[in-house]
């Protein structure tokens, strides 16, 4: 929001320093507000808990046991199994060459090889 400081009118009426709304801001900022007391209205209805006549009843049992007993223990790891019975074969790959062993070291020194530069 740009504030505008005081100044005089070309008619000599003098205005007082004020803040200004950006344009569009007001529209947006109406906007904005009519969606936060959507929310507001419609997020925050009467929660039900099971505790109210009338209430529907909960169909779970806290708190929730698993049927393999205590947890002290390590924890049960699955086994994979194979899901077929046949042998799958899997082409070998082709055996690599080896790759040539260069002839050339480097770096190359210049004065070596007698050019005289």
């Amino acid at each position: 929001m740009p504030f505008v400081r005081s100044y005089v009118r070309s008619d000599g009426t003098p205005v007082r320093g004020h803040s200004r709304w950006a344009p569009g801001a007001r529209r947006e900022m109406t906007v904005f507000a009519a969606f936060g007391l959507a929310v507001l209205g419609f997020g925050h209805g009467p929660a039900t808990d099971g505790t109210h006549p009338g209430s529907p009843t909960p169909s779970v049992t806290y708190p929730i046991r698993f049927g393999n007993g205590t947890h002290n223990g390590a924890p049960h790891v699955a086994v994979p199994h194979p899901t077929v019975s046949y042998p799958i074969k899997f082409d070998t790959p082709a055996p690599r060459t080896a790759a040539p062993t260069p002839s050339v070291s480097y770096p190359i020194d210049l004065a070596a090889l007698g050019g005289g530069r």
